[in-house]
């Protein structure tokens, strides 16, 4: 019916119009009742019936236009028919039709006039007297189809109402959970970006001091090589812990160790002092690190160990760094400086020329946390990293 609107609005008329053949047959007022086939109705009535069908096939693409030609032929059938033929169900079909397809006020509006309209005629100009019960029948019938109509549009727009909020609540839990996997992803891609970074970093750095000193002493060789070890072995732990994340719940293999923070922060300062990286460390955290929460902790940690790492990797020989973490009111502040090393430009060297997402990561975590960072150059050369996380 959905599908072919114009086909199914011709079988209704077709239907309307057998309805309204057979309908003027019958005889109201018989002497035991109504009875069928005493009368006979005027071939004009039979045009008006046939035209009156015939325009409510058009009742969904032009309803008032329908309503309009259906009340003029019902009109001209209450003044003129004699018997009179039910050719105001058409109207009553059109009736409906408008009252379903537009508003309440209209629908009062169009409603109030149609069963005014077509009553009044009736019980003035018609051939039977104003109290006949087939007036009172076209002011019942009319007054049916636009409370009809009215409820048809009320249900279909609750309808209507409840399927797209059902429909705006399935996207907004897709996007959500979109918006959840991107963020989860995020996050997993900023630790082992850390991760990797920090210990590949110290890695390269010990493997090039033992190929230097291979030959010449040994001893220091086989120190260094003991560093690559140690930091590889501790890459492959934090790469187990991480990728462990993605293991289902409840999986037996999924590692449990705890995450890292500022509680083993010596052993990650020992693995750059090591590498040649002196580093001094300012420690003030007022109620001890055990007070700042887990997030909180872990985002001092990565940012301290990034930091710390684009100064192995990008600042001149013989570089120093300092790193402080002081509780300030609501908030943990972290700074990291260096002062440049001895190389021959004054201007730091770019945090990560090769375009990678140590800075982004920082930034990332830190406003994750309703923080904030800062990096740039310091005055009179080295870098500097500054960030704010409220505790």
């Amino acid at each position: 019916m959905r599908a072919h609107p114009l086909a199914t609005d011709a079988v209704l008329a077709l239907g309307a119009l057998v309805s309204m053949v057979l309908g003027s047959f019958a005889d109201p007022h018989g002497p035991h009742g109504p009875t069928f086939g005493t009368r006979t109705p005027e071939p004009f009535s039979l045009v008006l019936m046939v035209l009156g069908a015939a325009a409510l096939v058009l009742r969904r693409r032009r309803p008032r236009t329908v309503l309009a030609v259906t009340c003029g032929l019902s009109l001209l059938e209450l003044t003129t028919g004699e018997p009179r033929a039910p050719v105001a169900m058409c109207t009553v079909i059109a009736l409906y039709t408008v009252a379903a397809r537009t508003d309440r006020p209209t629908t009062w509006r169009i409603g109030l006039l149609t069963m005014a309209g077509l009553t009044g005629v009736a019980m003035l100009a018609g051939p039977l007297p104003w109290y006949a019960q087939e007036n009172i029948g076209i002011f019942a019938w009319t007054g049916m189809a636009a409370a009809a109509g009215d409820a048809v549009r009320s249900r279909r727009a609750f309808v209507d109402a409840i399927r797209e909020r059902a429909e705006r609540a399935e996207r907004t839990r897709e996007e959500e959970a979109r918006r959840r996997v991107a963020e989860e992803r995020l996050r997993i891609a900023r630790d082992l970006h850390d991760v990797v970074a920090h210990h590949i970093a110290l890695v390269n750095v010990q493997a090039g001091v033992a190929a230097h000193v291979m030959d010449k002493r040994p001893d220091q060789a086989k120190e260094a090589l003991a560093h690559v070890r140690d930091a590889s072995r501790s890459a492959l732990n934090e790469l187990r812990a991480t990728v462990g994340l993605l293991r289902q719940s409840g999986d037996p293999e999924a590692p449990t160790e705890p995450a890292p923070g500022l509680a083993v922060l010596d052993e990650l300062l020992d693995t750059f002092r090591h590498a040649g990286l002196p580093v001094r460390v300012v420690l003030q955290l007022g109620g001890g690190g055990d007070a700042l929460p887990a997030a909180v902790d872990l985002a001092a940690y990565r940012v301290i160990q990034e930091a710390l790492t684009n100064v192995r990797k990008h600042a001149g020989p013989g570089a120093r760094a300092e790193v402080s973490v002081v509780r300030v009111g609501a908030s943990v502040e972290v700074t990291v400086l260096d002062d440049g090393g001895s190389s021959a430009d004054s201007s730091p060297a770019p945090a990560d020329p090769g375009g990678g997402h140590g800075l982004l990561g920082m930034r990332e975590r830190t406003g994750a946390l309703g923080g904030s960072c800062f990096a740039g150059p310091r005055y009179g050369g080295g870098y500097r990293v500054h960030a704010i996380l409220p505790v």
